[in-house]
């Protein structure tokens, strides 16, 4: 873990939170180039926009994408509550931004999701790595994954 992950996790469970605050599910996300600066943070906004594409990670790719030069991209770092799904994991690959830093996995919500008898999501979990092959992926980190736990729990 570098010096800044857990700093930058805190504020992606307190984004999930605002998130969970407004309607919105809990999650939050934070863009940091290679020396731990956040150039841009954001969080789900799907309920509130009508948009199921408005999950933070694929706002933080295309924002990176038409924002930074490659080589910033391929030195960033994306942390965020929630391990990406398909949809930002391809994103994030295509827009070619580097190391991906989550706080708790998508397998880890899918279990907590049907041990509360909520429906499964419309697209399968699947690791980031088996849609962007390249990326550094970290993750999930205790205790993060525990706290995202009971967000969840709470806005279910």
């Amino acid at each position: 873990m570098a010096r800044n992950d857990h700093a930058h996790l805190e504020r992606c469970v307190a984004l999930a939170e605002e998130a969970a605050a407004r309607g919105d599910g809990p999650f939050g996300s934070v863009l940091a180039d290679a020396e731990g600066t956040v150039l841009r943070e954001e969080s789900n906004r799907e309920t509130t926009t009508g948009d199921s594409t408005f999950h933070p990670e694929f706002v933080l790719a295309r924002w990176a994408g038409t924002n930074l030069s490659p080589e910033v991209r391929a030195t960033a770092t994306v942390y965020t509550s929630g391990e990406h799904c398909p949809m930002c994991s391809a994103a994030h690959g295509w827009v070619g931004l580097g190391r991906i830093v989550y706080a708790a996995s998508s397998a880890q919500l899918a279990s907590w999701r049907e041990s509360w008898g909520l429906p499964t999501a419309p697209v399968r979990a699947l690791p980031i790595t088996d849609v962007a092959p390249g990326v550094e992926v970290v993750g999930p980190v205790p205790p993060f994954d525990e706290r995202m736990r009971e967000i969840h729990a709470q806005s279910r």
